[in-house]
């Protein structure tokens, strides 16, 4: 992808102050085996849980962590909930990306301020360990964004949640970090999210880019706060012979939503390699990619074979080059999927990738029928 900017804005700008990703809530059919899923093929591990036994009435919801990065997967318990509407709409898929902050109230004051849809005024949950203060606004479909501020709580996760008992104990995958949120939007609804981001939110467009094969086409840019800690690439189909991967994605999902989470690794070879034990598939690249790699990006340090082996694409810009895989979606819906992303200095999203992932999830779509 382009960068218009090369580098990041003041942090004077950045109003909300973010400090990174907090959570990523997903709302599943079935938390207790999703949850399984997500420990025994990602590597996660269970640390929390909430339900009718911590008095919780409408829902359970498990916590899984890796490093830095924590998923919750809550899923209804009575079939006339707003959880269980958002699934028979959806299907599983994420409902809030959800940022640490300094200041929740202010957060979400700021924000309002300046147009955004209030979701949850900010409210006080406390325990014996502490309390925590969490906000919400909405955004694209019926995903929001939550403000979690928490510097006065020691406990797991949020009160309300009891440490998970049961045996977790996981294969070491190798994630680190959420590296970016992707986000499928409406066509022409992108220029209106870009502007949400920097006017509301206080980030910057660092990227854009248009894409185009033979049957489908897609525009895409992407929004960072100025501290680099939160990206969301998002993209909208734009006009083309067939119908795009974007387009199945908002036919199934039924609206905008989150296309997919990348997680950051320090070595995608290994972590790719236990991915594979686990039984992931991921989508495929043709051998034709690997022939001219090192004409397009340069040397690098790295087992070209084991790149090959694994289907792991390459891409350079400016600051470095970075590596990167796409799982298949990891539910029955063919819509969000999973990335794993190592960075050796690059900054950019894979603009030389984009090309041949969107042919091979044209590959997918065609079998499919979706094409």
């Amino acid at each position: 992808m382009q960068d218009p900017q090369g580098t990041f804005p003041s942090k004077d700008n950045d109003f909300v102050k973010l400090n990174g990703y907090d959570y990523i809530e997903f709302y599943v059919g079935n938390a207790l085996q999703a949850a399984h899923f997500y420990r025994t093929a990602f590597g996660f591990t269970h640390t929390a849980y909430a339900g009718p036994e911590t008095d919780v009435r409408d829902r359970v919801s498990y916590v899984l962590e890796q490093r830095k990065i924590r998923l919750v997967l809550t899923a209804p318990l009575r079939g006339d909930s707003p959880i269980a509407a958002h699934i028979a709409r959806h299907g599983d898929g994420v409902k809030d990306i959800a940022f640490c902050v300094e200041d929740s109230a202010r957060a979400f004051a700021e924000t309002v301020k300046r147009g955004a849809r209030p979701v949850m005024e900010p409210t006080v949950y406390e325990d014996k360990r502490g309390r925590v203060v969490k906000s919400a606004i909405g955004v694209y479909g019926d995903t929001v964004h939550s403000f979690i501020e928490r510097h006065e709580y020691e406990g797991l996760f949020l009160p309300g949640y009891v440490p998970f008992a049961r045996n977790s104990v996981s294969i070491n995958t190798g994630f680190s970090a959420v590296d970016h949120v992707a986000v499928s939007l409406q066509a022409g609804d992108l220029d209106e999210w870009v502007s949400f981001y920097r006017d509301v939110m206080g980030f910057h467009e660092s990227h854009t880019e248009d894409v185009e094969t033979e049957y489908s086409a897609m525009s895409s840019k992407v929004v960072e706060n100025s501290t680099g800690k939160v990206k969301f690439p998002m993209v909208e189909p734009s006009p083309s012979k067939r119908r795009s991967q974007i387009d199945e994605y908002l036919e199934f999902y039924q609206g905008a939503g989150v296309q997919h989470v990348a997680l950051l690794t320090g070595d995608i070879v290994k972590t790719v390699t236990a991915l594979r034990t686990m039984g992931h598939e991921f989508l495929r690249t043709p051998e034709t990619y690997y022939e001219t790699l090192t004409d397009r990006v340069g040397n690098i340090n790295e087992d070209l074979d084991a790149l090959r082996k694994l289907n792991i694409l390459v891409d350079r810009d400016q600051w470095g080059y970075l590596m990167q895989i796409f799982t298949k979606p990891v539910q029955s819906r063919p819509t969000v999927f999973m990335e794993a992303i190592q960075r050796k200095g690059a900054r950019g999203f894979g603009s030389g990738n984009i090309k041949a992932l969107f042919q091979a999830l044209e590959r997918e779509q065609q079998l499919r029928g979706n094409l």
